[in-house]
Parts: C-alpha cells; sequence; structure tokens
C-alpha cells in the first residue's frame, strides 16, 4: 500500500459519471421502457440478465418468500431480525411532527409533515447480494409512514435459482408487500414511469451498477431519488497507539466492495503507516476476494502521512469520506472538529461493519465528498412538508402595504393587486 505525504495525494476523486457509451445506453433503456412499457422490460430482462420473463412472472409471489425461509440458516435470521430492531429504533428518534404557531392577531402558520404515497427500493444483484440494504431502505420508509414500499431486484441474484433468498426473506422481514424480479436501468424506467404491471413511484432509493445510477439520474425530475451513489470509501484516522491490524481489516473492508472502492488512512505516524502497509499486505492474501480488494487497494488506497492529528482533521474535512473512521487515544476530543463526514465511528471497537449491519445508524451515506452537503438516508427522505399559512384580517391589514411594496419592486403589479383589492374592500365597508 503506497505510503506518501498528504500534500501529495489527490484530494478530491473525480465523480463518476460513465462513458457516453454507458450514457447512451442507459437513456434508450429509459426511454423505451416509458414508450413501451412490459414489452421493453421483459425485452431488455432477458438481453442483459439472460432470463426470459412473461409479464405474469414479473411479480414475486408470497409462496416464493415464504420458500426462500427453507433456504436460509437460522443464526442470519436472528441476526437480520436484531438489525432490523436497532435499525428501527434508531430511526424511530428521527421522526417530526407537524406544527402550528398562533399568532397574537390571528395569524396561523404552520409545518404539515406528511409521508411519501409510494416509494420504490432498488436491491442489486452483481458482484454480491445485500440484504443489509434491504433494511436500510424499507425501514426508514416504513417509520415514515409510506403506505406503499415497492422492491425491485434483478431476477437472478441467486444464480440459476433465481432471486437470492437472503434478499427475499430480508424483504419479508423488512414488511415489503410488493416485490418484482427486474433489474437494471430498465427497472429504474419502470419505478418511474410505470408500466402495465408496474404502477409508478414517487422516488426512488438503493444503490447499483453504473447504469442504475445513470437511469436514476435519468429520471430524476419525473420522481426524486436519494442519490447516485459511487464507490464506496473508507477513511481511518489514527495515532501511534491505534492496533495496526484493525487498522488494516477495516481498509479491506472496503476495498473488498469493488474495484473502485477507496480505503485511505491518515496519520502522523510513521512506523503506523509502514505497520499497516506490511498488515494489509497480509491480510490481502487469505481474503476470499482478494483481487477485487487488491485493485482497490492498488489504484485508490493510500496512506497519507500528515504532521500532526489536527492536520489530519483538515486533510479529512477535504476528503469528507463516506465512513470515518477516528482511531486515536481520545476520539472525542477531536469529535467537534470534524465538519465533513457521512458517518463517524469513534474508538477501536466501533468498526465500520458494525455501522453496516447492525448498531442502527443508515449505511446508505453519501459519497464522492458530497458529505460536505448531504446526508445519510433518513426517515426526512421519505416525508414531504407543506407550508401552512392562515392569515388573519388584522395581520393583512397592518402588513398589507409592505407586500404590495415588494411585489412592486419586482415588477409584479397583479401580485400588488391581489392584495390592494383585499386593502379597498375593507377600507370601503368601514
Amino acid at each position: 500500500m503506497r505510503i506518501m505525504r498528504a500534500e501529495q495525494f489527490g484530494l478530491k476523486r473525480e465523480v463518476e459519471y460513465g462513458t457516453p457509451e454507458q450514457n447512451e445506453s442507459a437513456l434508450r433503456i429509459v426511454a423505451e421502457v416509458k414508450a413501451e412499457g412490459d414489452a421493453a422490460l421483459l425485452r431488455y430482462t432477458e438481453q442483459h440478465d439472460k432470463v426470459k420473463l412473461d409479464a405474469s412472472l414479473l411479480r414475486v409471489t408470497q409462496e416464493e418468500i415464504e420458500a426462500a425461509y427453507d433456504r436460509v440458516d437460522a443464526l442470519f435470521l436472528t441476526a437480520l431480525r436484531e438489525a432490523a430492531v436497532n435499525i428501527r429504533r434508531f430511526h424511530e428518534k428521527q421522526l417530526r411532527n407537524s406544527w402550528t404557531d398562533l399568532q397574537p392577531d390571528g395569524t396561523m402558520l404552520g409545518q404539515i409533515m406528511r409521508p411519501l404515497k409510494r416509494v420504490g427500493v432498488y436491491v442489486p444483484g452483481g458482484k454480491a447480494a445485500y440484504p443489509s440494504s434491504v433494511l436500510m431502505n424499507v425501514i426508514p420508509a416504513q417509520v415514515a409512514g409510506v403506505p406503499e414500499i415497492v422492491m425491485v431486484t434483478p431476477p437472478a441474484t441467486g444464480g440459476k435459482e433465481g432471486i437470492d433468498p437472503y434478499i427475499l426473506v430480508a424483504a419479508a422481514e423488512a414488511g415489503v408487500k410488493e416485490l418484482y424480479r427486474v433489474g437494471g436501468a430498465q427497472a429504474i424506467a419502470a419505478l418511474a414511469y410505470g408500466t402495465e404491471t408496474i404502477a409508478p413511484v414517487d422516488k426512488i432509493c438503493g444503490p447499483g451498477n453504473i447504469y442504475v445510477a445513470l437511469a436514476k439520474r435519468a429520471v430524476f425530475g419525473a420522481v426524486d431519488i436519494d442519490s447516485i451513489a459511487g464507490p464506496s470509501e473508507i477513511v481511518v484516522l489514527a495515532d501511534e497507539a491505534a492496533n495496526p491490524a484493525y487498522i488494516a481489516a477495516d481498509l479491506l473492508s472496503q476495498a473488498e466492495h469493488d474495484e473502485m472502492a477507496s480505503s485511505i488512512l491518515v496519520t502522523p505516524s510513521e512506523s503506523l503507516a509502514q505497520a499497516v502497509a506490511e498488515e494489509v499486505e497480509r491480510q490481502l492474501s487469505t481474503l476470499p476476494r482478494e483481487d477485487i480488494a487488491r485493485s482497490s487497494i492498488d489504484h485508490y488506497g493510500a496512506i497519507l502521512l500528515v504532521d500532526s492529528i489536527r492536520a489530519g482533521i483538515d486533510v479529512v474535512n477535504q476528503l469528507a469520506p463516506e465512513h470515518l473512521e477516528v482511531l486515536i487515544e481520545e476520539p472525542m476530543r477531536v469529535l467537534g472538529l470534524i465538519e465533513n463526514a457521512g458517518a463517524i465511528f469513534l474508538g477501536p471497537y466501533s468498526s465500520e461493519p458494525v455501522g453496516d449491519y447492525f448498531a442502527g445508524p443508515n449505511h446508505i451515506i453519501p459519497t464522492n465528498g458530497t458529505a460536505r452537503f448531504s446526508s445519510p438516508v433518513n426517515v426526512d427522505d421519505f416525508m414531504k412538508k407543506s407550508s401552512l399559512i392562515y392569515y388573519s384580517k388584522e395581520a393583512l391589514m397592518k402588513n398589507g402595504e409592505n407586500i404590495m411594496t415588494l411585489a412592486r419592486h419586482e415588477g409584479l403589479e397583479g401580485h400588488a393587486r391581489a392584495i390592494q383589492v383585499r386593502l379597498d374592500h375593507e377600507n370601503d365597508t368601514r
């Protein structure tokens, strides 16, 4: 693993928006599904997933979901259920209520919070299946009160046997009632615009490959989306007291996701840097996904040397990582200095997978430096807000001239007259 001074490292990664060919392909698929509905959906499923279906087979049956329980082990089911409890408990604390504020003059202002009506959840099925992502997408939507949650996933996440049974069981445990065997850009288009079989949604959430990301970007505006997620990232800020084996294992936990994942150690300790580099190499040799992790480490991994932990925090804030681990002697001491990070893990026992699977906070977190301005998936993502205005006669008579002054300054006489007609009427009837 390469060791360098932080100032030698390009602190901003290029955001991946796909090649021109990939963009063209995603846009074509979206347009054809929008125009042709199920016919295009089935055509692209056969072409890209090598699975031939007819429209009657798109929806996963309750019998298939129940049968999946016989194919998962009991330990997994127990762990999944405990994780679901933690995730639900955490997100329930995020709920916000509608509110009103009644003024002495009779004016009432407020905000009405309502859940979205229908949300689509995309669950990928490429290099690995992620039942945990089912929980992280569905449970916040449920807590928000979304009445209709529909899930889509490629038809062969479990190989020739169809959808991975662990994904089906996770969907059932999360409470999904509507599930379709379709993936890729065609699934995103179906969720956005609807087909004869799949009704359109208000918002699409969940990660996927580059074609899924490009399709989400293409349909944004017709529907809302959570984000366009990039490759996974982890930054570890550590001092000389940190355990090199812990750091190496945590760096590799992200490197094994994808060849483009980014794993970075920031430290003022040269001895720790060298020890971690050696430990990464040792652990890599026995990692089942060694080829993926090695490519990630070689191309996007680095150990950055800084003059102090304070200088390291400056680097962290520039990187704005998806995941940040703080492995220093007193991590709480620097927490207030960390401005940009999607999820912050403090201390040697808060390994990144604790958050990925079990603790409760959402693991769908902003990437590519977007933690500068965005947040992990949360309950607010599945709610909409309406402003409430009840203006009393007293308030309008008092503030009408101010309102008309502002309207006329902007050249909008019609706005001003909408106020003037009321003022004139009230003055005439006195």
